[in-house]
Formats: C-alpha cells, sequence, structure tokens
C-alpha cells in the first residue's frame, strides 16, 4: 500500500470531459505538475460503464488508467453503486428506497437505493465484477473504494421482512423481545415477529429498544451490502485492498462495526477553519481523525478534502493562504497516510459545480489554489518516510455510537441537547493541551495498554465494558466517568439496584438524582484545598447528585439545593484510580482537572514544557524513530518555550523551520525526527 509514500491527488471525474479531450490532456500535465500520485475513478459513474442494461463500455476508463499509471500516476478505482442509472430505476423501481411514512422514493440524487433488494444486489455484482476482471490485474490499481458514504436507509417490505428476521436471530422469541424492549408500557406487547415495523413518526417510535435495534439493523445490512460488493470483486480476482469513505461526526451508521469489513478506513473531512478560533476547529476535527484511525489502529487515508471552499456548507468561505498545507499535514500528523481532495478538477454543472478543486472553471496553473496544491505536493513527498508509521497513545477516549442513539432517544433530564459531543470534545481538548496523543475508542474495544481512559456520559453500558473496567482499574488504570453514565442496558432498559451499574464499588459512590438545567441556568464546582487551582467553575446542562460510598470528595457544588454536595470525586480501587466527574463543567475545569491527573499518575506528555495555546502537538512513531509534529494554528507566529525548543533541537527538523528565538511561523508544521 505504501510503494508511493504518502497519497496525494483526490476525486477524479474523466467522464464529465470525454467531449472535450484537451481537458483530459491539460488534466494530467496539471496533475503531474502538482505532485499528484494517487486519484480516485470511478465514482458515480454507472451511467457511463453500463449507459445500457447488459451494454458495457470501459474502453474510456481503461484507456484513462492506463494513461495515468504511463505519467506516474495510480489509481484507487471505485465501484459506482453510490448512484444508479436511470434505466435501473425506472425498469426495477424496487430498488428506489421507501421513506418511513411508506412512499417509495422517485429516481435521483445519491445512495437512494435499497441494499436488500435481490435486483440491486445482483446489478451491482455484475458491474463489479466487471470492473474487476479489468482491473483486478493492472499494475496502476492500488486499492478499490466501495461506494461513496454509505447513509440512510430503506423501510420497503423487502426490509421489514429482513429486519424482522434479523429480529429473530437476535431474540430467538416474541416473548423475549417483549421482554428487552419493555413492550409492556403502553400495552406495545407484539404477538410475533411477522408484527414488528421500523420506526415510525406515523407509526411506532416510542418504543426504544426498537428505535436503537432498528439503527443496529440498518448497519448490519449496510454492512452485509459492503461484504457484497467485495465478495463480486474477491470472485473476479481482485487482490487490492479495500476501503470505503466514511464522514464526519455521522449518527447514521456504527462505523466500528463497518470498519471490521474493510482493510483500510478512509473518511471526509470538511472542517469549519475560520469561523471560531482556528484551534478550536483543530481540536474538534483531530478527535474525528483520532477516531478514525482507531476504528483499526493503523494508518487511515484522508479520501476527500477540500482544496479551496466547499459549497454546500452555510458559508462557503474559501482557506486563506497556508491553512490548506496546515490542514492537509494535520491529517498526517494523526496518522493519515494520503492528503485527497475532493476534487481534482471542478464540475461545470449541476450541484458541485462550485465545490472546491485543485484545477477550477479557469482552468490554468497560475491560480492560488493550484499553486498551493503545488507546494503541498511537494512537502509529502519530503515526508514520505512517514508512510505506513503508526501513532502510539498511552490515554483513551470512548466516545461510543450505540450509546449516543440511545441517550439521544431517551426522552430524560434534557430533551433539548445533551452535549454528548461537546463533552467528549473538552475531555479530549484538555488531552491535547497536554501534548498527548489520543485513542478514540467504543466500548467493544480493549482497554489493555491504556494508563489513562476517559469515559463520558456513558448512559448505555453494551460490550461488558463494566468488566472491562473494573479489571482495568483493578490492575492499576486511571479511568474518569461522569455524570449520566451506567444508566440502561444494552437495549436500553433502566438498571435496579443503582448506578452506575455494577461499578458504585468501584467509583466509590452512587447516582440518585440527575439536575438538568435550563438554557443559561449554571452551577459552580469548587475544588477542595489542595491540588487543583481554588477557583470555581461553571458547570451546566446537567449536575448528578450522588451519594458517597468510599470515594473522597475533590470538588463541591456551590449553588442550589445541592449546595456542599460532591461534583468530583476519587476513589482508589484494587491498584488503579476512578474518578467521577458529577457535573458538565467547562473547558478550563477539564484543562486543570486533567493536568493534575496526569501529573498525580506520572502520565508522560510527548513533549516537556506548557505547549502555547494555539500550538498541537502530535507524534508517530516507526520501528526505529519518533516523528513529532509542532503545528501553529494561529496566523501570527508563535514563541515556544525553552524545553520544546531544546527538544526540537535534541532531534532533526525534516520539515519547516524554527525561527530565531524558538518561533514557529503562523500556519506553520515542524516535525522533528528522533531516535525511539
Amino acid at each position: 500500500m505504501n510503494h508511493l509514500g504518502l497519497w496525494h491527488g483526490g476525486d477524479y471525474y474523466p467522464e464529465q470531459w470525454l467531449n472535450e479531450p484537451q481537458i483530459l490532456e491539460e488534466d494530467l500535465k496539471l496533475m503531474k505538475q502538482a505532485g499528484i500520485n494517487t486519484v480516485t475513478l470511478g465514482v458515480f459513474s454507472w451511467s457511463f460503464l453500463e449507459p445500457e442494461e447488459g451494454e458495457y463500455k470501459l474502453s474510456w476508463l481503461i484507456d484513462r488508467v492506463n494513461l495515468l499509471y504511463e505519467n506516474g500516476i495510480s489509481v484507487i478505482m471505485a465501484t459506482p453503486s453510490a448512484a444508479r442509472p436511470k434505466w435501473l430505476a425506472d425498469r426495477y423501481p424496487e430498488v428506489l428506497r421507501v421513506n418511513e411514512e411508506g412512499v417509495r422514493q422517485l429516481f435521483g440524487g445519491r445512495h437512494n437505493h435499497c441494499y436488500t433488494s435481490n435486483v440491486y444486489r445482483e446489478k451491482i455484482r455484475v458491474i463489479n465484477q466487471k470492473l474487476a476482471t479489468t482491473f483486478s490485474a493492472h499494475p496502476g490499481i492500488l486499492m478499490w473504494h466501495i461506494s461513496n458514504e454509505y447513509g440512510g436507509e430503506c423501510h420497503c417490505p423487502l426490509c421489514q421482512e429482513a429486519f424482522r428476521k434479523w429480529l429473530e436471530k437476535r431474540y430467538d422469541t416474541i416473548e423475549n423481545l417483549n421482554m428487552r424492549w419493555c413492550t409492556a408500557f403502553w400495552s406495545h406487547v407484539y404477538l410475533s415477529f411477522d408484527q414488528v415495523e421500523s420506526p415510525s413518526t406515523i407509526g411506532e417510535n416510542m418504543v426504544h429498544g426498537l428505535n436503537l435495534d432498528w439503527k443496529r439493523f440498518v448497519t448490519e445490512q449496510t454492512a452485509d451490502f459492503v461484504r457484497w460488493e467485495i465478495k463480486a470483486l474477491k470472485d473476479a480476482g481482485a487482490m487490492q485492498p479495500v476501503t470505503t469513505n466514511f464522514m464526519y461526526d455521522y449518527k447514521g451508521l456504527n462505523y466500528k462495526k463497518l470498519s471490521k469489513e474493510i482493510d483500510v478506513v478512509s473518511w471526509d473531512s470538511y472542517p469549519l477553519w475560520h469561523k471560531n478560533k482556528e484551534i478550536l476547529t483543530a481540536r474538534d476535527n483531530g478527535m474525528q481523525h483520532d477516531y478514525m484511525r482507531s476504528l483499526k489502529k493503523k494508518p487511515f487515508l484522508l479520501m476527500e478534502s477540500c482544496p479551496s471552499s466547499t459549497n454546500w456548507q452555510g458559508v462557503s468561505k474559501l482557506k486563506k493562504p497556508g491553512m490548506l498545507e496546515l490542514n492537509s499535514l494535520h491529517a498526517v500528523s494523526h496518522g493519515s497516510d494520503s492528503v485527497l481532495y475532493f476534487q481534482i478538477r471542478q464540475s461545470k454543472g449541476s450541484s458541485e459545480k462550485f465545490h472546491g478543486a485543485v484545477i477550477d472553471h479557469y482552468g490554468g496553473e497560475d491560480t492560488r489554489v493550484y499553486q498551493e496544491v503545488c507546494h503541498i505536493g511537494e512537502s509529502l513527498d519530503g515526508l514520505k518516510e512517514l508512510a505506513g508509521t503508526e501513532v502510539k497513545s498511552k490515554v483513551a477516549l470512548i466516545y461510543d455510537i450505540e450509546n449516543r442513539w440511545a441517550m439521544e432517544d431517551a426522552q430524560g433530564p434534557r430533551n433539548k441537547g445533551l452535549y454528548y459531543k461537546e463533552a467528549a470534545v473538552k475531555i479530549y481538548s484538555a488531552m491535547k493541551k497536554l501534548g498527548l496523543n489520543v485513542d478514540v475508542i467504543s466500548m467493544e474495544d480493549s482497554l489493555t495498554g491504556y494508563d489513562l481512559v476517559a469515559a463520558p456520559m456513558l448512559y448505555l453500558f453494551h460490550s461488558g465494558i463494566e468488566d472491562k473496567f473494573r479489571k482495568f482499574v483493578n490492575e492499576g488504570g486511571k479511568l474518569m466517568l461522569t455524570y449520566w453514565s451506567g444508566i440502561v442496558d444494552e437495549w436500553d432498559s433502566c438498571f435496579s439496584g443503582g448506578v452506575p451499574h455494577d461499578l458504585m464499588d468501584v467509583v466509590g459512590l452512587r447516582s440518585t438524582e440527575i439536575d438538568g438545567l435550563y438554557d443559561g441556568e449554571y452551577n459552580h464546582m469548587i475544588p477542595k484545598s489542595g491540588g487543583m487551582e481554588e477557583i470555581r467553575y461553571e458547570c451546566n446542562h446537567l449536575c448528578d447528585i450522588v451519594s458517597l460510598k468510599g470515594a473522597e470528595v475533590l470538588a463541591t457544588y456551590k449553588d442550589d439545593f445541592y449546595h456542599g454536595y460532591p461534583a468530583l470525586t476519587k476513589n482508589r480501587y484494587g491498584k488503579g484510580v476512578a474518578y467521577y466527574v458529577c457535573a458538565d463543567g467547562e473547558q478550563k475545569f477539564y484543562d486543570d482537572f486533567l493536568r493534575e491527573v496526569i501529573k498525580a499518575n506520572g502520565i508522560v506528555p510527548l513533549v516537556k514544557g506548557e505547549i502555547p495555546e494555539d500550538v498541537e502537538v502530535c507524534s508517530r512513531h516507526s520501528d526505529q524513530h519518533q516523528y513529532l509534529f509542532f503545528q501553529n494554528f494561529n496566523r501570527e507566529p508563535v514563541k515556544l518555550v525553552p524545553e520544546m525548543i531544546d527538544e526540537i533541537k535534541n532531534g532533526t527538523l525534516i520539515f519547516g523551520e524554527l525561527r530565531e528565538h524558538g518561533v514557529i511561523g503562523g500556519y506553520q508544521t515542524l516535525v522533528i525526527k528522533r531516535e525511539n
């Protein structure tokens, strides 16, 4: 996979320009000048590959792959399943999705097709095998890209029947399903699996076990379709690795499940630079990079990023000079082995005609964006030894989609914003400010090898997480659990006997009540003497009221009827320590608290000294070397502290420039190579 070093390129649609061969010639010249070594072909090209049913025209694609390869550019070959041709929808209407109100959709858009439909699956199998037979032995094919941004759901009769079979396999008896789903409430008891229907706003959507299992089924059915696509390729001789592109903080699918079907995780990253402080955007997007990397614990691919401005965000903001390279190397610093763009050449028409591209409508090489892309090509070539290196983390953040599904459907203490993602980002940001690599994992993952695990708002427990936590802390691990954790089981049924379920002795307390605060309402957390600085920290949204069962109080509430109650606790269990954060604290609380936790427990950051506010530090590792990244997310130069300057000087600077007096330039990146 890594014989090209770091991949540089992106999505390319030569089929849009078949009638203008001079443009295709110009594209090739401009791609070579920009140091592009990889393009993705075939996404959304079904109408050109099979313009009529059974009539295949692949010669244009063969010619393009050959020409690219002859010019040193390799191909990620996509399957075309993300958008079907009109003839397919007209001739076989069952392939079109049915919405949750039972209305079959018309032809159009993307991913408007049923993953259960045997007709659609058969058509996909045939076209995939045509592609595999044609290209599987071609030396220019690096990888197969399955479909594009899987998402959405179908409620057609075929999917309803598949859902019922899935439920029967999962529960065995309808009595077991009724018990797990608590259908006795509101007299929703089912007499057979045939009576179950998918959730709908015009039908049943208040049985939370049903809602949760439907989301699981949608993931399983999508994963099954991915397997179907891959099998078609493999059966026809394709041996290259397989990927599919995931999306930012996507709630429609469980990517942990989907990642098991592919060889390499890739994702499409479009951060809103210049909307807030750049470092805040970097933290948010960095957490997504680390989430994608942690799915398989190995390098991922940045499959799509925008060279300029998008066309679909609320405000399509240009990237200021230097931001494109900073954004690109940010992905590399978190474990990406590629910088790929959407798109190589800007489309002339339809919905993405104003989406940024390497080559715009003007088509010349004397544009600011094109020149920046050329510079990135040179930079990536200079950093090619990073390809295949890993990110090693001693701390982890649990950010779990099944937990999120259940929590946002719970109808609990706050129905207008639980702020789960925001809480996770605050904890992640505090870790990054301290100079730590962070794995972002799910409850399915092992906790082995971590010194510290932070687990915010684990409302739903699954995958035996309570046993994993107990073992982790007992053997010396440091656990940070928060409010609204261990409330329900994997069927979204409440635990009896006290919460957090089966961990009350580990955290040394029991949650008795939880207060939902109105927007604009605050309480405060006051640290006890010693440890953190004596200040008040604002907390809002949710405040847990706990009864101590051996835990030590580190902070108390200041306001309301629970004034003086514990707001932050610490409990020793076995060889380890469990901290419990009772309320949704402000960012400064997590910054100060985690600094104390890291210091008290001997967890060693990547660098010595205090990291400047706008600088992020990350690292990648080979067997012999550590590659240390310093990135300045401020447009203005920033001075590093003496301890960091010494660390930089003790290594080999392989990228960037450290200015006089230890200054790193605005939007600049430094990469230091040093022995492990």
